[in-house]
């Protein structure tokens, strides 16, 4: 949907009719206000018109009550018909006051139009109320030709007052570059779009679009490219948008797109549709349709997270979120009010030097043993937190425990180990983010240079402004960031040198086999010297074997963790393991 061209259209349906509502109640009581203040004025008007008054009255308080629930072309049809109603009485009037009176009254209501309709209809009204004027003045014959022409000139006039505001109102909602809805406007129409959803009980879907490597194209090619292909993006897409559809360029490269009537598989086929009309340029779409509860900026969260799922897993495709809270996400919901009785549990993995095996580091990850199910995988239960909406709550939950337990850690075996936390790119998104692990540490009282923050390599891929704004904050406070997975991508590899790092962590699908291939084992030896030449501290996952430890130590890499140093395990439990190994002098 496009503003430019068309309608302010600045309100929303409740502000449309409690507005017209309003002013038809008004007309109506002026009616009777000009009946009974008129002498014999029962006698003088028509029976007919005398009605007017008080059905008028009562319809604009119907409207004031159930008029937000009619299309907006009720409104149009009635101050169509309004306006020739208020023409009639005044014709009726038997005094030239009365008249005038009234048609001043018709000439403000119309004029209001500019606010609401398109500026057609709003010049429309206002011919139509000069003519049906000017038929009263010639008719009545006892309103003098000044008085009319100036009404005349105070319509015309105002009305083109009231257009210019309403366009420049109307603009605050327009992207200057596309042409589009802005992001405020958007969210004033999706507003309006949800209420209207939920009270009539028809579908409503919402997507986010993100253009693939947006950022490549102003770096390679300037901003004025970037700008260009935003503009072919609009105009392509403009044309081929769903019946009532809405259109907005969300900020950046990211679009919004509203589209009312439409649920779930459907909304996902008009995505896709616009996608498959620009081939050469990638596009990641998230889509949600509303569910009971949700509002206005849950459903946009939930495309949001769509968004994101497609961005961590290859981009260039629609996904559609699921929609409505599963079992499992009822249950992991339950499990994060009370962690103890829900089975939410933070383990610890040993991170060893291999030179000498001494332990330096913990990794924290999250267990869950489900009341009925027993233990639950992460890699089945956080990608529900990250889709029902979760994953704040239950990465605040693994920060903290895992806080609380390095502390006890480290000061029941005199060690200074670093903490390492994985984080999801939902979290990192998050503004607030940055502000809740710096208050987690100091209500913990745990080290901000002891804390390393282990983001994966797709995320960094994804490259989401917000998400790196706030690694280069946490690094700001002391702490440290790690790249997890390395190794299973090419994106990184390219950006090592400008990207907020200081930890490279090799994939374990890597390691796993480098006794069998010398040409992986190559490939490692490359990894350490590109580490130390970035000065990058490179950790080795998933190590099993001692074989794969020596293969590790001979070619310099220098901290590992896996299973042939130790299994996630409560802190409990290491700290006596640690007990019987004290620290190296």
């Amino acid at each position: 949907m496009r503003i430019s061209g068309m309608a302010p259209e600045v309100a929303t349906p409740r502000v449309v009719a409690r507005t017209a509502g309003l002013l038809t109640a008004l007309g109506g009581l002026a009616a009777v206000a000009l009946v009974l203040a008129t002498p014999d004025g029962l006698d003088q008007f028509a029976p007919a018109v005398i009605a007017l008054g008080p059905f008028t009255m009562l319809a604009g308080l119907a409207i004031m009550r159930w008029g937000s629930r009619v299309p907006r072309i009720f409104y149009q049809v009635l101050l169509a018909v309004g306006v020739v109603g208020v023409g009639v009485f005044a014709g009726s009037a038997p005094t030239a006051s009365g008249g005038v009176a009234v048609l001043a009254l018709m000439a403000f209501a119309s004029m209001d139009a500019f606010l609401f309709f398109p500026l057609a209809w709003a010049v429309g009204f206002v011919g139509e109320v000069l003519a049906i004027g000017t038929l009263v003045v010639v008719v009545r014959g006892d309103v003098a030709a000044g008085p009319a022409a100036v009404l005349g000139v105070l319509v015309v006039g105002s009305a083109g007052a009231i257009g210019v505001l309403a366009s420049r109102a109307a603009s605050a909602g327009e992207d200057a570059l596309t042409g589009l809805v802005n992001r405020r406007g958007f969210d004033e129409l999706l507003d309006a779009a949800v209420r209207t959803a939920v009270r009539s009980g028809e579908p409503l879907s919402a997507a986010l679009f993100d253009l693939d490597h947006f950022k490549a194209v102003n770096d390679t090619r300037g901003h004025a490219a970037g700008d260009e292909l935003l503009r072919t993006v609009a105009g392509t897409w403009t044309p081929l948008l769903p019946a009532g559809a809405v259109l907005a360029r969300h900020g950046g490269d990211e679009f919004a797109l509203l589209m009312p009537g439409l649920d779930g598989e459907p909304a996902l086929a008009a995505v896709e549709r616009l996608r498959a009309a620009l081939p050469r340029v990638g596009t990641s779409v998230g889509v949600a349709a509303l569910e009971a509860g949700d509002s206005p900026a849950g459903l946009m969260r939930r495309a949001d997270a769509a968004l994101y799922r497609v961005k961590s897993r290859g981009r260039g495709r629609g996904e559609l979120d699921a929609g409505g809270q599963s079992p499992l996400a009822r249950d992991l919901g339950a499990a994060l009010v009370d962690p103890g009785a829900g089975g939410l549990a933070v383990h610890l993995q040993p991170i060893v030097t291999l030179a000498d095996r001494e332990v330096v580091g913990v990794e924290a990850l999250v267990r869950w043993t489900h009341p009925e199910r027993g233990q639950v995988s992460p890699a089945e239960f956080v990608p529900v937190a990250e889709r029902e909406g979760l994953i704040g709550a239950l990465g605040s939950f693994v920060v903290a425990t895992a806080c609380w337990s390095a502390r006890a850690l480290c000061e029941a075996t005199g060690r200074d180990l670093f903490l390492t936390l994985n984080v999801s790119g939902l979290e990192l998104d998050d503004p607030d983010f940055p502000d809740t692990v710096l208050a987690t540490l100091a209500r913990t009282g745990w080290p901000a240079g002891r804390t390393v923050i282990e983001v994966t390599e797709s995320l960094v891929e994804a490259e989401s402004a917000r998400s790196i704004g706030a690694l280069h904050v946490l690094r700001a406070h002391g702490l440290q960031v790690a790249i997890d997975d390395f190794g299973t991508g090419y994106s990184a590899l390219a950006r090592l040198d400008t990207l907020p790092a200081d930890h490279l962590k090799l994939d374990n699908s890597f390691v796993s086999t480098i006794t069998t291939s010398t040409r992986r084992a190559r490939l490692l030896g490359s990894a350490v010297a590109l580490a130390h030449a970035l000065e990058l501290t490179l950790v080795a996952e998933g190590v099993e074997t001692e074989e794969q430890a020596r293969v590790l130590t001979e070619l310099g890499c220098p901290l590992a963790q896996g299973w042939l140093f130790g299994r996630p395990q409560p802190v409990e439990a290491l700290m006596a393991s640690l007990a019987k190994a004290p620290a190296a002098a």
